[in-house]
């Protein structure tokens, strides 16, 4: 039976005429590409364990949330029923990618669970009548970090459900997945017309109700049908109207991230990606430049060097990005939010082609995403800390099924194709089968030790010979490199977009190679306060009251840490660095298993063993990572 992909539906439109959709990339199928190394390792870790045992059926308690007797005691303001939709979404994408028969019965038997435990008006959560979302609740106070002091998840547990409804269609053409999910979304359409706006339902001034705005798109995109797309600008403009949020006003008056609504970033991401589907649906440009704008502000000011997004130290919440510009090492990294920043990338690479947001879910990817994931697939970190101890998370919290959603959008980002030809965003072992105009099926297999190594083959297969484009992206951090094809050196031509572009006849046979450079860089930060003030002749007056100085290194793709406390028992330790270039100090190890390992050789001390920051200290709970080396007072100076 084909797939709603193969057939031409799903986010194409079952009816109402063409649908705009993003122009010019197109991505492959999840089954027409593997993914080895690193990420490979994760995603097969991902279908064995979180995917394959967290829920089976009915019965696994995830599910068994949604039992009526467990919905009707439900007072509670909880998120536990997002993890139905979270897991649906992921492994509808694992099933369909690794044709796992065992997992696409199980993602069938429990969709069809929960489109029978549907109301008639449409309702599909978990909560007792009198929360739920459609009655309107009395105001609710405000508790110290911004959210009601009644938490109210049920918006954001249906938005889920609405998404994992859609994947499970897209892979198995079941038209009462479909139905359900617009059941869902006319629902909300009621609700709102009956009165009730959407920053009522929703904590952190109504971020966890309007991140409806992506479901709503997707809806609109699988039907064709306008109301969706209605709905959708409708949480937009209430989003906007809300004073404390002023989602789309703030970002274009160019706010930091931190100064919208509480600065919940997981929330505050998601919002962003419905956003940017909405400029995908309706052609807006405000819609676009609103995102691009806080893309830039938090690409500039609210990362970790390992590519998640951080914050949450000293500040209101744990998971708030804190005010631009401050830096501690044991900020918080959440993996919710990474999940968020990896899908706002992806629609944005969708939408421009640029090798930017290529780079940034490759950055995130290979440090902060697998580094929170145990080995065993199962266990996740909930917090991630680029200074600090590894802990795997409890049962029932959010990032675990957050961490297997991210790993599962991977695959469907790596490749491209396009007008031209085959596009490659991400490196690493794997392969890929694309669809050209110019040669039909295309078969790119990557044969490199990336991210270890830099050393890079791909071998083109095209099915019958054709000129046509392989687009390789250059990285931010390589000086430039100079592609092969059967050993010769060829012409290239770089794009503004960041590729590398090779034009010729391909044949069966045909490889490209080309070596990145990856040379040790030293990244330097400062956890710094200044007092400013005017004089009482209005002369500005700042003084620096407070200064620490950190150094850290990344190679490539990696950043590296200190696995396991410092010498046996420290948490800390000072390192005077050599006046000299980077590379004289930092010795690469010829082979280190999984892959190559650091030394650094600092002053006055043994050499510091480095590891990527993925699995250094063993991926194991209670493992310590250091990021982040302090420097001495006179290198401030």
């Amino acid at each position: 039976m084909k797939s709603n992909e193969e057939r031409g539906n799903g986010r194409d439109g079952e009816r109402g005429g063409a649908v705009p959709r993003p122009a010019g990339l197109r991505p492959p199928l999840p089954r027409q590409v593997e993914l080895h190394g690193p990420l490979g390792d994760a995603l097969a870790a991902n279908l064995r364990g979180r995917l394959s045992r967290f829920i089976v059926d009915e019965t696994s308690p995830a599910i068994a949330l949604f039992a009526p007797e467990r919905v009707r005691g439900n007072h509670e303001g909880d998120w536990y029923g997002e993890h139905a939709g979270k897991w649906l979404y992921a492994a509808a994408k694992a099933a369909a990618r690794s044709g796992d028969a065992a997992l696409a019965a199980s993602v069938r038997r429990v969709a069809d669970y929960l489109v029978s435990r549907q109301d008639e008006d449409g309702y599909l959560g978990n909560y007792a009548p009198e929360r739920r979302f459609m009655r309107k609740q009395p105001p609710k106070p405000v508790s110290w970090n911004g959210e009601p002091a009644l938490r109210t998840w049920d918006v954001w547990t249906h938005s889920y459900l609405v998404l994992g409804l859609l994947e499970a269609h897209r892979h198995i053409p079941e038209p009462r997945y479909l139905q359900a999910a617009r059941r869902i979304g006319d629902l909300c359409l009621r609700t709102l017309d009956g009165g009730i706006a959407i920053t009522e339902l929703g904590n952190h001034f109504g971020m966890s109700a309007t991140v409806l705005m992506e479901p709503a798109v997707e809806l609109y995109f699988a039907t064709g049908e306008r109301r969706y797309l209605d709905l959708a600008e409708r949480v937009l403009a209430q989003a906007d109207a809300e004073p404390q949020l002023a989602l789309l006003r703030r970002a274009l008056a160019g706010a930091d991230a931190s100064e919208i609504a509480t600065g919940k970033a997981y929330q505050l991401i998601w919002n962003l990606v419905g956003v940017l589907k909405l400029h995908r649906a309706t052609g807006k440009p405000e819609y676009r430049e609103a995102v691009e704008r806080l893309w830039g502000n938090i690409r500039e000011h609210h990362l970790s060097l390992g590519g998640g997004p951080w914050g949450g130290v000293a500040h209101r919440s744990r998971e708030v990005f804190n005010a631009p510009g401050a830096f501690v090492p044991q900020g918080y990294i959440e993996t919710c939010s990474v999940l968020a920043w990896l899908q706002l990338n992806r629609e944005l690479l969708a939408l421009t082609g640029h090798a930017r947001y290529a780079e940034e879910i490759e950055r995130t990817a290979y440090n902060d995403l697998i580094g929170a994931q145990a080995p065993d697939g199962e266990d996740w970190c909930y917090y991630s800390y680029a200074n600090g101890k590894r802990v795997h998370t409890t049962y029932w919290r959010c990032c675990k099924s957050s961490g297997a959603m991210a790993l599962e959008e991977l695959p469907g980002v790596a490749y491209a194709a396009d007008e031209a030809g085959v596009r490659v965003h991400l490196y690493g072992p794997g392969t890929a089968q694309l669809e050209t105009a110019q040669a039909g099926a295309v078969e790119l297999r990557q044969r490199t030790r990336y991210p270890f190594d830099g050393a890079v083959r791909i071998e083109v297969a095209p099915a019958r010979p054709a000129r046509f484009v392989v687009a390789l992206r250059l990285p931010a951090w390589a000086e430039g490199f100079q592609p092969r094809v059967n050993g010769t050196p060829v012409p290239a031509e770089a794009g503004d977009d960041g590729y590398l572009r090779v034009a010729r006849e391909w044949r069966a046979g045909d490889a490209i190679e080309f070596d990145l450079p990856l040379r040790p860089r030293l990244h330097r930060r400062t956890h710094r306060n200044v007092q400013e003030s005017r004089a009482p002749d209005g002369a500005p007056v700042a003084q620096e009251v407070l200064r620490y100085d950190y150094a850290a290194i990344s190679r490539g793709a990696l950043v590296y840490a200190v696995g396991g406390l410092i010498d046996g028992y420290k948490t800390e330790e000072t390192v005077k660095l050599p006046q000299a270039p980077c590379e004289a100090w930092i010795e690469p190890l010829a082979d280190a298993g999984e892959g190559a390992d650091l030394l650094l050789h600092a002053e006055g001390r043994p050499p510091l063993r480095l590891q990527p920051y993925y699995r250094a200290g063993g991926r194991a709970h209670g493992a310590w990572r250091f990021v982040w080396l302090p420097l001495p007072p006179e290198d401030a100076r």
